[in-house]
């Protein structure tokens, strides 16, 4: 656990994905003061398995001291407008879960739950690069595509909690199978997954471009991770290069929709997968810049890398949890 101070009243904030845990004690101007990190439990684990880890990290933080005042959790998956059920997660174990009350009779503090990427918006909104703006898209790159609309300062949740899927939009009909069931999803094109499964491939079929990745991984394609493709693009290798290429002309395509659907101010993109920076965004933005409905007479929305990082999901969490906290009770 990285540590340096706590407050007097501590707020929690967790970010739940496919692949990781990670939570933080976050202050109230958005600094990040301690934060712990665990495997995501696999998705065959029952529910209470996923909520054991969230416990831990959250004790782990507070160090069994008393004063603290609230959690907030980023949950990757479908999340009610009461923000108390996790309706469904393609990547984990719940359905129907009552996550907010199963979390607060182990903790014994106010829970608040919504959609990872609702927090991760809502924290680049607030301190990071869509600071300013009133209408922020917000896109996040990880195991899948997450998403969020801030309008007008405040997050767009839709009449069921249930809006900014944009991840599983039906780009290619009959296309690649999802994990939420369906065929074709945008993130099956674009998404850190998508990164992987593609370099694997090209590695598997001994692609005589593919010669950096090979050689990083010693052929054994079970350890190409969406880092080691970064890696490989940076250092020249043709077959990362065009990975990324292709990984960010869907993702300007998919932009580019959304921009006609919701004409966004700024359109920040977040996740693992933007670590790779312009590697990613500029083919994005030429994707974007050559799709947009009415382009040339239109303003184009700039395409930016989120500033927080991955701790942008739990950063969000807190704020939604602080202001609950914050509230005269009824």
């Amino acid at each position: 656990m990285q540590q340096e101070k706590r407050g007097l009243s501590d707020v929690v904030g967790v970010d739940i994905g496919g692949t990781k845990v990670l939570a933080g004690l976050v202050a109230p101007d958005g600094t990040v003061t301690a934060t712990v990190r665990r495997e995501t439990p696999h998705r065959s684990k029952t529910p209470d398995v996923v909520e054991a880890t969230i416990v831990e990290a959250v004790r782990e933080l507070t160090d069994g001291r008393s004063g603290l005042a609230a959690v907030g959790v980023g949950a990757a998956g479908f999340v009610d407008a009461a923000g108390s059920i996790v309706r469904f997660s393609p990547h984990l174990s719940w359905r129907d879960e009552p996550l907010k009350a199963a979390l607060e009779s182990r903790l014994g503090v106010p829970v608040v739950v919504d959609n990872d990427a609702n927090t991760t918006a809502l924290a680049e909104m607030r301190f990071g690069a869509g600071r300013g703006y009133r209408q922020v898209l917000c896109v996040t790159l990880g195991t899948g595509i997450g998403g969020a609309l801030v309008l007008d300062g405040d997050v767009f949740r839709g009449g069921n909690g249930m809006a900014g899927e944009f991840g599983h939009m039906q780009v290619m009909p009959g296309g690649r199978r999802c994990e939420c069931g369906n065929r074709g999803c945008w993130e099956q094109y674009s998404s850190g997954n998508a990164l992987v499964r593609e370099a694997r491939e090209l590695v598997a079929a001994e692609s005589p471009t593919a010669f950096l990745l090979r050689d990083l991984v010693v052929g054994d394609v079970s350890r190409l991770t969406g880092p080691v493709v970064t890696e490989a693009a940076r250092a020249g290798d043709p077959a990362a290069g065009e990975l990324f290429d292709e990984i960010g002309s869907w993702l300007g395509t998919g932009l580019a929709n959304l921009a006609a659907a919701f004409d966004p101010e700024v359109i920040v993109v977040g996740g693992g997968v933007s670590e790779a920076g312009d590697l990613l965004l500029d083919p994005a933005r030429e994707a974007l810049r050559k799709s947009l409905t009415g382009r040339g007479f239109r303003p184009e929305p700039p395409v930016v890398r989120a500033a927080l990082g991955p701790d942008a999901g739990f950063i969000g969490a807190a704020v939604l949890a602080r202001e609950r906290a914050a509230r005269p009770q009824v």
